[in-house]
């Protein structure tokens, strides 16, 4: 890069959210400056389908802010979901080279990172984008999820938000007992707390869903928040909307090869980490404007109703998903039984316990 390109970037970064040089250092990676002649250009696949309005206003864009805050050295070529990979194979392509890197859900691997469903966000824990911040960044979470994926190969870059979780259904939830045996489409953490509300969790791809909810294979579903299921047309084959979001928000993650991460110099990765935290910001208000939206167009348009439960769903809620925290804290002591506590401890400081 020229100096006065260099220059420019050094601006970008003085505002950004901070370096990730520590935590490239924790795993081993060089703290460099990347040559002013390098170039990379990496193949990133993401789980959202191209079409859905958050493709483009969020993962496109932030692939297009990428590449402009490093002057062009460092170019995302986007790819919609199974065009390189299944969604599935995702984190075993980022970790092979296959994809460089991925814009994705975490739940899909809880079977192999466990510690991954606390990016997702446990249900009826922090209630703003301001709280998950807290405990991801300046309670030290997601520095610990980071050590268990570096463990495969992968650097987690970290979450980016799409507001909350809330359901669609096709049968009013108001109480305790409307969940019992309630076909609820779910994944990850989540699935197991409905489980132990009596609901009977069913697992089925995004491409599935409109179908599954159109025939009755399931009562309802979630993928991430109004918005979210705007995008995939649920509101055309739903009566209810389901309030409050069962999480005020909820995360995907940036994963990334650790070869190719180890590869770049540390102005890259602070560009990385600055967008992407401005990525978290942009979506997480983007979602939650068309949240808003959405739920006046789907009783004025599509004749739905909202729903709201009673204070003691959300409580019991509460405690079923402390418990799954405990559980998976239990079976994976080295990083979800550290990122547990902390969450016990954020309950705690936040009087949510």
């Amino acid at each position: 890069m020229s100096n006065n390109n260099t220059m420019s970037r050094r601006k970008f970064l003085s505002v950004g959210a901070g370096a990730t040089v520590g935590a490239a250092a924790a795993i081993g990676a060089p703290a460099v400056i990347a040559s002013r002649d390098t170039k990379f250009k990496w193949r990133m696949q993401t789980h959202w389908p191209r079409g859905t309005w958050y493709y483009e206003e969020i993962f496109q864009k932030m692939a297009d802010e990428i590449k402009a805050a490093t002057d062009g050295e460092l170019e995302i070529e986007t790819h919609q979901p199974g065009s390189v990979v299944s969604t599935g194979d995702t984190l075993r392509a980022v970790q092979r080279g296959t994809l460089d890197s991925a814009f994705t859900w975490p739940s899909y691997w809880i079977g192999q990172i466990p510690v991954a469903g606390h990016l997702n966000g446990n249900l009826a824990t922090w209630e703003s984008h301001e709280e998950m911040h807290l405990f991801f960044y300046d309670m030290g979470a997601l520095d610990i999820i980071r050590e268990a994926y570096a463990a495969r190969g992968v650097y987690q870059l970290g979450p980016y938000s799409s507001a909350g979780i809330a359901l669609y259904s096709n049968r009013p939830v108001r109480t305790l007992e409307d969940f019992r045996g309630f076909n609820i489409r779910s994944t990850g953490t989540a699935a197991r707390v409905f489980e132990k509300m009596g609901a009977a969790p069913v697992s089925i791809g995004g491409g599935e869903l409109y179908q599954a909810l159109q025939t009755g294979v399931v009562d309802a579903t979630h993928w991430g928040g109004i918005a979210a299921g705007w995008g995939m047309n649920l509101q055309e084959v739903t009566d209810y909307i389901i309030r409050p979001d069962l999480v005020a928000h909820t995360n995907g993650e940036v994963i990334i090869n650790m070869d190719k991460w180890n590869a770049l110099g540390s102005d890259h990765k602070q560009v990385l980490d600055s967008v992407l935290r401005a990525t978290a910001i942009n979506s997480s208000a983007k979602f939650s404007h068309r949240d808003a939206q959405h739920m006046e167009e789907f009783v004025n348009d599509y004749d739905g109703e909202i729903i709201h439960m009673e204070d003691e769903v959300i409580e019991q809620m509460r405690v079923h998903s402390m418990a799954v925290v405990d559980e998976v804290s239990e079976r994976d002591p080295d990083y979800s039984g550290k990122v547990g506590a902390l969450l016990h401890e954020f309950m705690e400081i936040t009087g949510k316990l």
